[in-house]
């Protein structure tokens, strides 16, 4: 069963935007605060946080080249995500996206004002991880203690999972997200991850 979680974006996490600026650890903005400011007021009325998630069960199968993981919906031999599920024998596997509002702003104010596409382009990278967040949460909330998620890209985690991902999700038709010809998401504020689930949650309620 594919499950749709819509979000409220009411406001964005400033320590995590001035990370994104490469000003992590920084709290005063003395001198751009109008700026950010501005930023944030035109991008919260575009963010319409959506995401959809499904569980699949896992397996570990020994090869010849090493661990092969069966995960439901695809294999991949990836060793990096054979360590982050380790202990687990069931994934949550999520999309999400904060929508397309961003990216228009991001190409309005590239032509306009470079300085705001920057701010309004980390503004929007942490929407999105915070809108992730609160999936997982629910993912927690609902299923026990889960692993870091995990997305395509990381480690040795192949981009072309992302395919999988897609038609396992039938993301396209629930979230208007779309792949292009590299295996990157449109619009770009969107990510797909891989959650484990903990063994000894196995009680819980489960719709595998």
């Amino acid at each position: 069963m594919i499950h749709i979680l819509n979000g409220k974006a009411e406001g964005i996490d400033r320590r995590e935007v001035l990370r994104y600026l490469g000003y992590g650890g920084v709290s005063d903005i003395s001198g751009m605060e109008a700026v950010y400011d501005q930023c944030e007021q035109m991008l919260l009325p575009v963010l319409s946080p959506r995401a959809c998630y499904a569980l699949f069960p896992l397996r570990f199968d020994e090869a010849p080249n090493g661990t092969v993981l069966d995960l439901g919906f695809a294999r991949t031999a990836s060793r990096s995500l054979a360590v982050n599920l380790a202990g687990c024998d069931r994934i949550a596997l999520f999309a999400a996206t904060v929508g397309p509002g961003v990216d228009r702003l991001i190409v309005k104010y590239n032509k306009l004002s470079p300085a705001r596409a920057v701010i309004l382009q980390a503004m929007g990278a942490a929407a999105v991880e915070s809108f992730c967040d609160e999936v997982n949460r629910q993912i927690t909330n609902e299923y026990g203690a889960t692993r870091p998620r995990f997305s395509c890209g990381y480690g040795d985690l192949p981009l072309t999972l992302q395919r999988n991902i897609f038609e396992a999700l039938s993301v396209t038709k629930h979230l208007g997200i779309t792949l292009t010809e590299g295996d990157l998401m449109m619009p770009s504020k969107s990510v797909t991850a891989i959650v484990g689930i903990k063994k000894e949650n196995f009680s819980k309620e489960t719709d595998v």
